[in-house]
């Protein structure tokens, strides 16, 4: 789990380990003349300044602080699943265009990835998540008081490309502030933030929308954001060494008046053009011309098209057949979020199925090793699927598609850290760019999944659609096992893959 980051670069491997601060021993230490040192000028990084040394409270106020971000921003896009009818009725539109609502804020968070990680790299974390959630924040307000349909959609496209920063830069915050044998844990918890994000949407703006104007899905959103910003500023610290060791090289330089003092970032040559060209490029390059990136993206992408069609699925199911009222049917979601946390909660047995394989390969062990989970989570996704398929009958009482659903939700945590841990490790030099072509093409599926839930659903019937979906994640369950057994040859044979 320690690479389950959608922000693991080339630049974080290679530059932050020169930016580690040294293991201090009786010969060399602060202040020794005769500690040897490549140039007087290139400043260190203190261990006062090393985010992997900060407090244990801090960093996990910090992980807890950044995951709550993430939420908020998946939040943001399921909830809005809820208020449709409002925003028909009040703004004089169909329902069909409403689901745009969802789509187009889903797209958003797919493109921003592949801007916002180039210019953390230059900038750092911080300015990232600041200056995204201060947009974030104010982008959403013309969403709370729309004074038309168009209004409300270009809004909601621009929120959801400020709100990706945390779906493509937070990760790396993470593995920042904890090592590699303590970050799994951690790294767990911000994982499963963003797919409970969606879970939590349709439970919270059911109520609202029971109760009182569809808009206060929208006002609760920004409490929530102003809250977050303030806890941004406030408690995150900068975690990107290579930022923290240039803002000391500037700190001197100013201090001291020699302009001599340089951190290391500051003598790479970086064109912002060329990095946002490079991460516009290779994701799509990868998708082309690697079958086993792409299979694994597309079985990610299938499964997170099925989570977001399952906000247009599940009134159908629950309203339409059972006669649940709105605030009914976003806790019939609670079954999918039950299923992804038990399954967080069985991470320490993975972690020692990991430190095991590890042993057995004397520390080496294949990159294939993070596909064992995936593949009890291709076990699970179908079979929830299939259980709530033929337990949506009128006559079948109305918890046994929930149960159903709990297994799904297990299954989609399982694959999603199992796909994200194998492509942050197989593909390691291009490890970003790995993540955003995973992260354009779920969004894509995501976005477009939802504009025919409905025609699908009353032309095939609950059972017929839901078995459809079922039968396509079954197709993909071969998949880890079968990369398990012959994935150190494909990558042997890939472009972009470590042999």
């Amino acid at each position: 789990m320690s690479n389950n980051s959608e922000t693991v670069t080339l630049h974080d491997v290679d530059v932050e380990k020169k930016g580690q601060a040294p293991v201090l021993s009786k010969e060399a230490v602060p202040g020794d003349d005769s500690a040897p040192a490549d140039d007087e000028f290139e400043v260190k990084l203190d261990p006062e300044c090393d985010p992997k040394l900060l407090s244990s409270w801090h960093k996990w106020v910090a992980v807890l602080v950044i995951s709550a971000a993430s939420l908020c921003a998946t939040f943001a896009s399921s909830a809005a699943a809820f208020t449709e009818n409002g925003l028909a009725r009040d703004l004089h539109t169909s329902h069909e265009v409403t689901i745009l609502s969802v789509s187009l804020y889903v797209f958003g968070l797919g493109l921003g990835p592949l801007f916002v990680g180039p210019l953390s790299e230059l900038y750092g974390r911080n300015a990232i998540y600041r200056t995204s959630y201060v947009l974030f924040f104010a982008l959403t307000w013309p969403t709370a008081f729309p004074p038309n349909i168009a209004t409300f959609m270009v809004f909601r496209f621009f929120t959801g490309l400020c709100g990706a920063a945390f779906l493509s830069v937070a990760g790396g915050s993470v593995s920042d502030l904890f090592d590699n044998h303590n970050v799994a844990t951690p790294m767990a918890v911000y994982t499963i933030s963003p797919f409970i994000g969606p879970v939590i949407g349709p439970l919270v703006a059911g109520f609202i929308v029971q109760n009182t104007d569809w808009r206060w899905v929208y006002r609760v959103l920004l409490i929530w954001q102003f809250v977050q910003t303030v806890l941004l500023f406030t408690i995150v610290p900068e975690t990107y060494v290579p930022v923290i060791l240039k803002r000391k090289a500037q700190k001197l330089r100013k201090t001291t008046g020699n302009d001599k003092y340089y951190a290391p970032i500051e003598r790479q040559e970086k064109s912002l053009f060329r990095m946002i060209l490079f991460s516009c490029r290779t994701p799509f390059e990868l998708l082309f011309f690697d079958r086993m990136a792409l299979a694994l993206d597309i079985w990610s992408a299938l499964l997170l098209g099925i989570l977001y069609l399952a906000f247009q699925a599940f009134p159908i199911i629950f309203e339409e057949v059972h006669s649940f009222n709105s605030q009914s049917t976003g806790l019939s979601f609670l079954g999918i979020g039950l299923g992804m946390v038990g399954a967080l909660a069985t991470q320490p047995y993975w972690n020692g199925i990991f430190r095991r394989e590890t042993e057995k390969h004397n520390g080496h062990p294949p990159c294939e090793v993070r596909l064992l989970i995936a593949q009890a989570g291709g076990i699970l996704a179908p079979l929830g699927l299939y259980i709530m398929a033929f337990t949506t009958y009128k006559q079948v009482h109305w918890i046994a598609p929930i149960i159903g659903s709990i297994p799904f939700g297990a299954g989609v945590y399982y694959i999603f850290t199992g796909v994200f841990t194998y492509l942050v490790t197989a593909y390691r030099p291009i490890a970003a760019s790995a993540m955003a072509a995973n992260s354009a093409l779920r969004s894509t599926f995501a976005a477009v999944f939802p504009l025919f839930a409905g025609a699908m659903y009353h032309r095939l019937g609950t059972v017929g659609a839901t078995a459809l979906l079922a039968g396509l994640t079954t197709l993909m369950t071969p998949l880890p096992f079968i990369f398990y057994k012959i994935g150190p040859r494909l990558r042997a044979n890939s472009r972009f893959a470590v042999a």
